[in-house]
Parts: C-alpha cells; structure tokens; sequence
C-alpha cells in the first residue's frame, strides 16, 4: 500500500505540473484553461486523500501493536 501511494501522488503531480502549463494566465477561466484548473484542484484533492490514507494507515499499524 505505501509504494501505491508514493506511485499515485507522483502522478498526481505530474498532472498538476502538465495542467498548469495548460493554463492561459491572461484568461484563466474561458475555454480549455477552465478544464485546466479542474484538472489541477482534481489533482490536489487526489493528494490530500493519498495523505490522508497513508496517515490513517499507519494509525491502523500503531493500534494494532
């Protein structure tokens, strides 16, 4: 489960990096920069989850000791 989400926040990351690339910064909210910054938020909550699993998994491993 650790490799999984070591694996699954380096590609989170690197979609984030791809979508801000994708971002028109003079118009950041008409066509496909909207899709961008959807891609980005997607990528930080995936993030956020992926740390809070890693958290509540190695809670699980201290309480059963």
């Amino acid at each position: 489960m650790k490799i999984f989400t070591y694996v699954a926040v380096a590609i989170a990351l690197a979609l984030i990096v791809f979508n801000l690339f994708q971002i028109d910064y003079s118009n950041p909210f008409e066509g496909n920069s909207t899709i961008a910054i959807i891609g980005v938020v997607a990528g930080i909550c995936a993030i956020l989850l992926l740390v809070l699993l890693r958290f509540s998994k190695m809670i699980e491993e201290k309480t059963k000791q």
